[in-house]
Protein backbone atom coordinates (compact mmCIF):
# COMPACT_ATOMS: atom_id res chain seq x y z
CA UNK A 1 0.00 0.00 0.00
CA UNK A 2 1.25 3.31 -0.85
CA UNK A 3 1.17 6.46 1.43
CA UNK A 4 -2.43 7.68 1.81
CA UNK A 5 -5.88 6.35 1.40
CA UNK A 6 -8.10 4.50 -1.11
CA UNK A 7 -11.17 5.81 -2.99
CA UNK A 8 -12.93 2.75 -3.54
CA UNK A 9 -14.42 2.16 -6.87
CA UNK A 10 -17.86 1.24 -5.61
CA UNK A 11 -18.63 4.52 -4.48
CA UNK A 12 -20.99 6.24 -6.04
CA UNK A 13 -19.22 9.00 -6.76
CA UNK A 14 -15.99 7.55 -8.34
CA UNK A 15 -16.56 7.15 -12.24
CA UNK A 16 -13.48 5.98 -12.97
CA UNK A 17 -14.36 2.23 -12.59
CA UNK A 18 -11.37 1.39 -10.61
CA UNK A 19 -10.12 1.90 -7.08
CA UNK A 20 -8.14 5.37 -6.70
CA UNK A 21 -4.97 5.61 -4.65
CA UNK A 22 -5.23 9.37 -3.08
CA UNK A 23 -1.54 10.88 -2.04
CA UNK A 24 -0.99 13.64 0.20
CA UNK A 25 2.00 16.27 -0.95
CA UNK A 26 5.19 15.48 0.72
CA UNK A 27 4.59 17.68 3.72
CA UNK A 28 2.18 15.95 5.83
CA UNK A 29 2.55 16.83 9.76
CA UNK A 30 1.65 14.41 12.38
CA UNK A 31 0.96 15.75 15.84
CA UNK A 32 0.91 13.83 19.03
CA UNK A 33 -0.64 14.98 22.01
CA UNK A 34 -0.27 12.38 25.18
CA UNK A 35 -3.49 11.99 27.46
CA UNK A 36 -1.61 12.20 31.26
CA UNK A 37 -3.66 12.24 34.33
CA UNK A 38 -2.03 13.95 36.40
CA UNK A 39 -2.51 14.55 40.81
CA UNK A 40 -0.54 17.68 42.01
CA UNK A 41 0.07 18.01 45.82
CA UNK A 42 0.68 20.97 48.16
CA UNK A 43 4.17 20.87 48.69
CA UNK A 44 5.03 20.78 44.79
CA UNK A 45 5.31 17.18 43.83
CA UNK A 46 2.57 15.81 41.36
CA UNK A 47 2.13 12.08 40.06
CA UNK A 48 1.51 11.34 36.12
CA UNK A 49 -0.04 8.32 34.49
CA UNK A 50 -1.09 7.40 30.87
CA UNK A 51 -4.54 7.60 30.77
CA UNK A 52 -6.24 5.08 29.21
CA UNK A 53 -4.42 1.91 27.17
CA UNK A 54 -4.04 4.31 23.68
CA UNK A 55 -2.73 7.38 25.48
CA UNK A 56 -1.50 9.46 22.62
CA UNK A 57 -3.92 11.37 20.79
CA UNK A 58 -2.58 11.94 17.11
CA UNK A 59 -3.53 13.94 14.21
CA UNK A 60 -2.30 14.52 10.72
CA UNK A 61 -2.66 17.16 8.61
CA UNK A 62 -2.44 17.01 5.10
CA UNK A 63 -2.76 18.53 1.35
CA UNK A 64 -3.30 18.42 -1.54
CA UNK A 65 -2.05 21.43 -3.74
CA UNK A 66 -3.19 22.18 -6.97
CA UNK A 67 -4.58 19.39 -8.45
CA UNK A 68 -6.91 18.86 -11.40
CA UNK A 69 -10.24 19.85 -10.20
CA UNK A 70 -11.65 16.31 -10.86
CA UNK A 71 -9.21 14.84 -8.13
CA UNK A 72 -9.96 17.37 -5.43
CA UNK A 73 -13.76 16.60 -6.52
CA UNK A 74 -13.68 13.37 -5.28
CA UNK A 75 -11.42 13.99 -2.55
CA UNK A 76 -14.03 16.09 -1.18
CA UNK A 77 -17.06 13.91 -2.33
CA UNK A 78 -15.23 11.09 -0.25
CA UNK A 79 -14.24 13.12 2.87
CA UNK A 80 -18.16 14.28 2.62
CA UNK A 81 -19.75 10.69 2.44
CA UNK A 82 -17.33 9.92 6.18
CA UNK A 83 -19.82 12.73 7.60
CA UNK A 84 -16.94 13.55 10.42
CA UNK A 85 -18.17 9.84 11.78
CA UNK A 86 -17.39 6.81 9.35
CA UNK A 87 -13.48 5.87 9.86
CA UNK A 88 -10.97 5.25 7.08
CA UNK A 89 -7.45 3.57 6.71
CA UNK A 90 -4.62 5.85 6.44
CA UNK A 91 -1.32 4.73 5.33
CA UNK A 92 1.42 6.85 7.15
CA UNK A 93 5.55 6.26 6.73
CA UNK A 94 6.64 4.59 10.12
CA UNK A 95 10.35 4.02 10.35
CA UNK A 96 10.16 1.95 13.10
CA UNK A 97 8.46 -1.06 10.43
CA UNK A 98 9.94 -3.75 8.28
CA UNK A 99 8.21 -1.95 5.67
CA UNK A 100 8.29 1.77 6.49
CA UNK A 101 4.72 2.45 6.32
CA UNK A 102 1.46 1.45 8.64
CA UNK A 103 -2.15 1.49 8.30
CA UNK A 104 -4.16 3.72 11.31
CA UNK A 105 -7.98 4.39 11.10
CA UNK A 106 -8.90 7.94 10.90
CA UNK A 107 -11.85 10.58 10.62
CA UNK A 108 -11.95 13.88 9.20
CA UNK A 109 -13.66 16.21 10.76
CA UNK A 110 -12.08 19.70 9.30
CA UNK A 111 -11.51 19.92 5.36
CA UNK A 112 -11.46 22.84 3.15
CA UNK A 113 -10.76 23.46 -0.62
CA UNK A 114 -8.92 26.37 -2.07
CA UNK A 115 -9.99 27.30 -5.56
CA UNK A 116 -6.89 27.94 -7.63
CA UNK A 117 -8.53 28.62 -11.29
CA UNK A 118 -11.46 26.85 -13.18
CA UNK A 119 -9.19 23.53 -13.82
CA UNK A 120 -7.01 23.34 -10.87
CA UNK A 121 -8.25 23.23 -6.70
CA UNK A 122 -6.32 22.58 -3.68
CA UNK A 123 -7.40 20.88 -0.41
CA UNK A 124 -6.33 20.49 3.10
CA UNK A 125 -7.52 18.07 5.51
CA UNK A 126 -6.93 17.52 9.52
CA UNK A 127 -7.25 13.39 10.01
CA UNK A 128 -7.36 12.15 13.48
CA UNK A 129 -6.38 8.51 14.51
CA UNK A 130 -9.58 6.78 15.85
CA UNK A 131 -8.75 3.73 17.97
CA UNK A 132 -11.81 0.72 16.74
CA UNK A 133 -12.32 -2.79 15.76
Amino acid sequence: MALGFTIPQAASYNATGSDIQVIPDNVMVRQSVPSVLIAKFGDGYEQRSANGINSIQESYSVSFATRQKSEIDDIIDFLDSKKGVTSFNFTVPDTNGTNNETTVKVVCQEYSTEFVNSNFYSCSATLRRVYES
